[in-house]
């Protein structure tokens, strides 16, 4: 086989995406007995127009829950809509059988909003700009009824 070539991008690419899933899904499946990777996405919708203001991107594999990005507008926050877009979050998860969440938040943004609704801190990565840290957080979640 002729050596490949490696190219660094910042493009998305459908097709990158779903050849790396796939074959990851496969791995998981020789590894695990199956794979049961899912998109979770918790929206919140403008009520006049569904046009999406923010939300909860995510997806919960073999047993976890994993919250990549979270956002509300300023003008949504301080309001509930953030305790109860996590709240539905964790209780989809639930759903599909998850016993954990993982996260990264930053220092400036919002860890001492997810230490109020139960999750802990495991790990610090300093980052950009000084002084500021990737806070790596964990939850377990109660067992499904």
């Amino acid at each position: 086989m002729v050596e490949p070539i490696l190219v660094v991008t910042d493009v998305a690419d459908d097709e990158t995406y779903r050849i790396v899933n796939d074959g990851l899904a496969g791995h998981g499946v020789e590894q695990a007995g199956y794979w049961d990777s899912r998109p979770l996405y918790v929206n919140v919708q403008d009520a006049s127009d569904q046009r999406i203001l923010g939300g909860i991107v995510g997806r919960t594999s073999l047993g976890l829950m994993f919250i990549e990005l979270v956002f509300l507008p300023e003008e949504l926050r301080n309001r509930g809509l953030g305790t109860r877009m996590l709240q539905m979050a964790e209780q989809e998860a639930v759903r599909r059988g998850c016993c954990a969440g993982v996260l990264y938040t930053i220092s400036f943004q919002a860890p001492a909003f997810y230490q109020r609704h139960g999750w802990r801190e495991f790990g610090r990565v300093a980052c950009h700009p000084p002084g500021t840290s990737r806070i790596f957080m964990t939850k377990d979640l109660p067992r499904a009824e």
